[in-house]
């Protein structure tokens, strides 16, 4: 077994364990990994801020249309009877939990939205203030 050295001032922990304890790499982990910044303003569209929520609605209402039309094929086709009962039920629960994530993420959008603003205001009277 290799014994790892010592470092000069006598303490047990080598160079390397030294520097990453003092390093800054989680808080600049934590920065980096953020998709935008509180510092840049550049306005976005209605599209680009709610494109994602308004597909899984879509989506989930169109797999809960089609589980509705399965359902009510069991009820007017004799043949696969046991087919369509199952299938049905299981595209009915699948578009409805699409549909409502979709629903409630829109107001967590706009809740977002509102404090990224607050934030932004906020960070513009601090740098105003302090930036004399």
């Amino acid at each position: 077994m290799e014994i790892p050295p010592k470092s000069p001032d006598g303490s047990e922990k080598s160079p390397q364990s030294k520097e990453l304890i003092t390093s800054d790499t989680g808080s600049t982990l934590c920065i980096s990994s953020r998709s935008e910044s509180v510092w840049t303003s550049t306005s976005r569209s209605k599209w680009d801020i709610y494109h994602k929520p308004i597909i899984v609605v879509s989506v989930g209402a169109a797999i809960f249309i089609f589980g509705m039309v399965i359902t009510s094929l069991s009820c007017f086709l004799p043949e696969n009877k046991k087919v369509y009962k199952m299938a049905g039920p299981a595209f009915l629960s699948l578009g409805l939990m699409l549909l409502v994530c979709g629903l409630v993420w829109i107001p967590i959008i706009r809740k977002k939205q509102k404090q990224r603003q607050k934030s932004q205001f906020l960070q513009s009277l601090k740098s105003f203030f302090f930036n004399r």
